[in-house]
Formats: C-alpha cells, sequence, structure tokens
C-alpha cells in the first residue's frame, strides 16, 4: 500500500516549522506575490530561503504557489520571481495559468511543476495533457467524487500524481474561481485578494423595488445562504487511498500555527495508524475526532467526496469559527532551569492552567508558576501581544512544544 503525502499549509516561518515538526511530509508556501493568499502574511525571499533550508534538513519537501490567473502586467515581475525561485530551489512550484507554466518550463525546468486546483481539473483527459507538458502533480477539484478520483487514476500514466484536499474551508465557487469579490470590491480573488464575500449576510431585491430589501430567514439572525462547512476526511483515510491519490493536502494558508499544529499531528497519526492496521485506526478514531476540534472549525462535511453536497453542507445562522482553545505560544528555547522562552500570542497569567502540545501527540496538562521579562522583571500577566517571556511551568517543556489554554464554557464561538 502506497504510503500518502500528508501537505501542510504554511502562513509563515513559524508555522512552517510547526508543521515539519508536527508531521508534514511536504508544505506549501507562498512569497509576496503571485499566490492566491495575498491577505496572508507570506514570505519574503530570505525567509523562504530558510524555510526551505529547515524543511529539507528534516526531511520534508517545500512547494512554493505561483497559482494566480495572470494579466499581461504580471508576465514580467513573473520571469524576475521564478529566476529568484531558481536560487532558492523550492522541490515544487504550484500553478494554475497556463502562462505561468510555460515561464517556470522555461527559467527552472529543473523544478517539478504541480498544476492548481484553480486549474479546474475535473477529468482524467486534463491529467494526461498537463502530464504531457511535463507536470508532475495535478490538484484535483473539489468538485470530484472519489469514484471520479478513481477513474482519473486508472486512466492516467503510473507517474502522474494525484493531489486531493483532505481538510479545510470549502470555496462556493467552482474551484475556487470566484467573481463576487471582484464585482462587489474590485478585488479579484483570481489575483489572490479574495474578499470572501461567500461568508456574508445577504437580502433580495427586486428589480423593480430598488432599496427594498428582503431578508432570507432562516431565524432571527437571518442567513448565510453561501457559507459552507469545512472539509474534513479524518473518517475516511482507507477511501482517501483506496481511489489512489498520492498527496493529501490540508487548506489553510493563513491559519496559525495552532491550527497546523492540530492538523498535522492529527492525521498524521490517523494515516500511519492505518498503514499499519485498520483495527489500529478504527480503534483510535475518537481520538482524531477530539483533536481535530481543537483547532478553529465552522463543522464538518465530507465536501463533494461521497456524492452532491445538499443543504446539511450549508451554515445557515453563523459565519463564525468554532474555537475552544486559545494559542499562546511556541517554545523556542528552554534554560538550564527548565523555563521556556515563548513569543506570547495571546494573554494569560501566573496560576492558569494550560496545556503544552507535543509533536509525538501528548497533551500536558501543566500549570503556570512564573513569567519573567526578557528584563529579568517577574509579572502576575502577559498582557502585551508578541512580548517575549520566560514561563515557568510545573511540568517539563521542550523545544517547539506548543502552549495553549481550553477557553472558558460559552466563549467557544468568535
Amino acid at each position: 500500500m502506497q504510503k500518502p503525502e500528508l501537505l501542510i499549509p504554511a502562513s509563515s516561518l513559524e508555522v512552517l516549522k510547526t508543521a515539519v515538526l508536527f508531521g508534514a511530509d511536504a508544505v506549501y508556501i507562498g512569497g509576496e506575490a503571485f499566490g492566491l493568499r495575498a491577505k496572508a502574511k507570506n514570505f519574503s525571499g530570505e525567509e523562504m530561503t530558510e524555510g526551505i533550508r529547515f524543511a529539507h534538513a528534516h526531511g520534508t519537501r517545500v512547494y512554493v504557489t505561483a497559482n494566480i490567473l495572470a494579466h499581461n502586467g504580471d508576465l514580467e515581475g513573473a520571469r524576475r520571481y521564478f529566476h529568484e525561485l531558481k536560487e532558492m530551489q523550492p522541490d515544487a512550484l504550484i500553478i494554475a495559468d497556463p502562462g505561468m507554466f510555460m515561464l517556470a518550463k522555461e527559467i527552472c525546468p529543473e523544478i517539478d511543476i504541480h498544476i492548481s486546483t484553480q486549474a479546474n481539473n475535473t477529468n482524467y483527459m486534463t491529467y494526461q495533457f498537463w502530464h504531457r507538458l511535463g507536470a508532475k502533480r495535478v490538484v484535483s477539484a473539489r468538485e470530484l467524487s472519489l469514484k471520479e478520483i478513481k477513474e482519473i487514476r486508472e486512466n492516467i500514466p503510473a507517474d502522474m500524481e494525484i493531489e486531493s484536499f483532505i481538510h479545510g474551508a470549502m470555496c462556493i465557487s467552482y474551484s475556487g474561481r470566484c467573481l463576487l469579490s471582484s464585482y462587489f470590491t474590485g478585488r479579484d480573488a483570481n489575483q489572490g485578494a479574495c474578499t470572501h464575500p461567500c461568508r456574508w449576510k445577504y437580502a433580495v431585491v427586486e428589480e423593480k423595488r430598488p432599496g427594498e430589501y428582503f431578508p432570507v430567514y432562516e431565524n432571527e439572525r437571518g442567513t448565510y445562504i453561501f457559507n459552507s462547512k469545512d472539509l474534513c476526511m479524518i473518517g475516511h483515510i482507507p477511501e482517501m487511498i483506496e481511489a489512489g491519490i498520492d498527496s493529501f493536502k490540508i487548506e489553510g494558508r493563513m491559519k496559525t500555527a495552532l491550527y497546523v499544529a492540530a492538523v498535522a499531528r492529527t492525521y498524521r497519526k490517523a494515516i500511519d495508524d492505518y498503514l499499519e492496521s485498520e483495527e489500529k485506526y478504527r480503534a483510535h478514531m475518537e481520538w482524531y475526532l477530539e483533536e481535530i476540534s481543537k483547532c478553529t472549525y465552522r463543522q464538518f462535511t465530507t465536501g463533494f467526496y461521497f456524492g452532491k453536497p445538499d443543504e446539511s453542507t450549508q451554515i445557515y445562522n453563523s459565519n463564525t469559527y468554532v474555537n475552544e482553545y486559545t494559542y499562546l505560544g511556541i517554545v523556542e528555547e528552554v534554560s538550564g532551569d527548565g523555563l521556556a522562552r515563548i513569543e506570547q500570542k495571546n494573554k494569560f497569567c501566573v496560576g492558569d492552567r494550560i496545556e503544552i502540545m507535543k509533536p509525538d501527540g501528548r497533551n500536558v496538562q501543566v500549570q503556570v508558576e512564573s513569567l519573567t521579562t526578557q528584563e529579568g522583571e517577574a509579572v502576575e500577566s502577559a498582557p502585551h501581544p508578541r512580548q517575549v517571556l520566560w514561563v515557568g511551568l510545573d511540568g517539563a517543556a521542550q523545544k517547539y512544544d506548543l502552549l495553549r489554554v481550553r477557553k472558558a464554557p460559552g466563549t467557544e464561538m468568535l
């Protein structure tokens, strides 16, 4: 049985390192241009170089997104960008536009090319087309069922890889090619500037009654008619492998290190358990579901994999995430006397019970015994974002452990 790749998103150098250490086989990242997440922090050239070096030192591959649908004015900049990437040597480029594909083949032919889901890859003839042009991998459209993916596998060369989403947000538009954002705000989703209009609340206006807005009621809060639940296939690893998928892709290039650590660690264990034995995988299902629900999510669906989605795949009464845990920081260093150095992300206090999330799957409950600033001042709380602190805990922390705290009941929805 072929072991599928676990492919994790990274929005920053910190998140990339988290993904690598918490179980990713590969990570995908974006530079400061030419990717579809312009609002993400993204990577500078220096950060990308360091990230690729760190990942390769840990045996992890790095793929760089350049998947905008390019206009004429983008091409010269893309040419320069591909020359820069040629020096950095990522393992693959993720591309949707044929013009960008031709530029990449010309400038850095030694780097593999993966065809983005943005290119509407819905049939095996499309896969054969890209294979003949030299693409290594094609990312399947989210609109495909597992049955269709299996048919694609049966009709493409053995060395053509299939990558499919296994977890994360779903787009209301066909293969993510949304026009609403550009129409409403002038920000083009296909150029990386999506404003996520699928998460907005809408009313109906009749053509001859301008200014008269008729709300679409599901309950007293209105309705979010385009707002999909998130994809989660943690309970269907066997079917994903049986379909012939080579790479399991997690969505979320704007997510935090806490999200990335939770999904990477959980899917890593689920995949490894199944490859060891199906009995072990089934026995641990409750743990997978519990852990995957500790990161932000909008309720879960299996998307198109088992047929066309119906009304049960939408969320009508809210556009917010469920978020049960608060991210406190990553342990960057441990001193000789056991203090953990972190850059604090959210407020916490001496006396709080928090959780150490370890890459090996353990969650260790500890109490905060002390907080000390870089200047050596003892404090009772950490009120300032990104403040560097030395944290005393009543349990041992190690470098790259992640600290989080469960929210009080009634505060799960953000």
